[in-house]
């Protein structure tokens, strides 16, 4: 059947229409899908953790970024936004940015207040965000800000939001007592336990991410009673370790070789890092690890109950240490490397005072003010922070 007049009629009208919408569209119109390009893959293998700490919640976790664009990208900046009310929670560009940035692989610091990242590259985002206890902070997305290196467009987008955990800090007792100790940790080492990935089973994991390794000093912040590379001049060297809770042990390891210099200590390999230790399994499923024992000391045996504040094994020297100090941390399995470190809050200590600058270590600290609260009650040490430990409350 041949079409109608009418029906040509309707066609030719469509066809010019149709070019008059074409020539009608602004010319900036089809440049509009130019701010859509490959970027980076957001993850957050582990679900931001709050623990007291300082009179504050810190919400403590990890943002991984892989390029995935065929560019090389530069993250320009970082919002935290809060899933509840949408409000900016904190803020990094600049050197703040780069502060809390790492690109996986690279060994050499950066050597400007710039974050690039190579196609394939993978950074990751260190976050440690303290917020007021009254501050409700259910769930957190993250804003990416990012450009192509030396071009004038930028780009951002808004990653879903990330659930904040539930699970409450793991409560403990001391792992030891007296003082003072300094709890020596920092978000900010590129070494420090808090970003020490182990990825030894299929997985990258940050066993340390709350560990603090303690320092023992005297009043006048000295480390050593006698001659400093004597490791058993140093203060602390022997005390005693203390269960931190009811708990069984799941896991020792004894007979490693500490060196009486200090100056003489060695790398080890990995395997060797924690030196001789001892494991708790706590009664909320959680472990308690204690690293870097004193050869011949530990008292307790795979399987053996201890009780709360029950001398278990002797601070020491032991595999990968630049001092005798205990390591303490709280994870989710049994493994030295391979496990995910969990937060955990102390019922009880005295904050004394603290260092404002670590490396001063071995010199007098300051005190705390007037103002600050020396009885701590449930919370995490904070960073340099020094604290003495009293009776254990069973």
């Amino acid at each position: 059947m041949k079409p109608s007049r009418k029906t040509k009629g309707m066609a030719a009208l469509v066809m010019t229409l149709s070019w008059i919408a074409w020539f009608s569209i602004p010319a900036h119109a089809g440049a509009q899908h130019t701010d859509v390009m490959n970027a980076f893959d957001v993850e957050t293998p582990v679900r931001p953790m709050p623990v007291r700490t300082n009179g504050m919640v810190q919400i403590s976790y990890e943002v991984h970024l892989t390029n995935f664009s065929n560019e090389k990208l530069e993250i320009t900046d970082v919002s935290l936004v809060n899933g509840s009310d949408g409000d900016d929670l904190a803020s990094f560009s600049g050197d703040a940015l780069v502060a809390v940035a790492h690109v996986v692989g690279e060994t050499a610091g950066r050597k400007d207040n710039t974050v690039q990242v190579e196609p394939g590259r993978r950074v990751v985002l260190f976050i440690d965000l303290a917020v007021p206890a009254s501050r409700h902070v259910e769930s957190i997305r993250h804003r990416i800000g990012y450009r192509i290196p030396d071009a004038l467009a930028t780009h951002s987008f808004l990653s879903e939001a990330i659930a904040v955990t539930s699970s409450k800090p793991s409560l403990i007792g001391p792992p030891l007592s007296g003082g003072p100790w300094v709890a020596i940790h920092s978000p900010l080492w590129a070494r420090g336990h808090r970003r020490v990935f182990n990825a030894v089973a299929g997985h990258a994991k940050i066993p340390g991410r709350f560990a603090i390794d303690w320092v023992k000093v005297d009043e006048r912040g000295r480390t050593a009673k006698g001659d400093p590379d004597l490791a058993t001049q140093t203060f602390g060297y022997g005390d005693a370790v203390l269960a931190v809770d009811d708990a069984v042990v799941v896991a020792t390891r004894d007979g490693m070789d500490e060196p009486a210099h200090i100056s003489q200590r060695t790398t080890h390999p990995l395997a060797e890092d924690a030196g001789n230790y001892l494991v708790l399994k706590l009664p909320d499923g959680r472990f308690a690890f204690y690293e870097h024992l004193k050869k011949g000391s530990i008292a307790v045996q795979t399987g053996n109950r201890v009780k709360k504040g029950q001398a278990m094994a002797s601070l020491g020297f032991s595999g990968e240490s630049t001092g005798p100090h205990l390591h303490f941390h709280i994870a989710d399995s049994d493994s030295p490397l391979d496990a995910e470190g969990l937060p955990f809050e102390i019922q009880s200590f005295r904050q004394v005072g603290r260092y404002d600058d670590v490396s001063r270590l071995g010199n007098p600290w300051t005190p705390s003010g007037p103002g600050d609260p020396m009885t701590r009650h449930d919370e995490w040490p904070g960073a340099s922070t020094v604290v003495s430990f009293g009776t254990v409350t069973r």
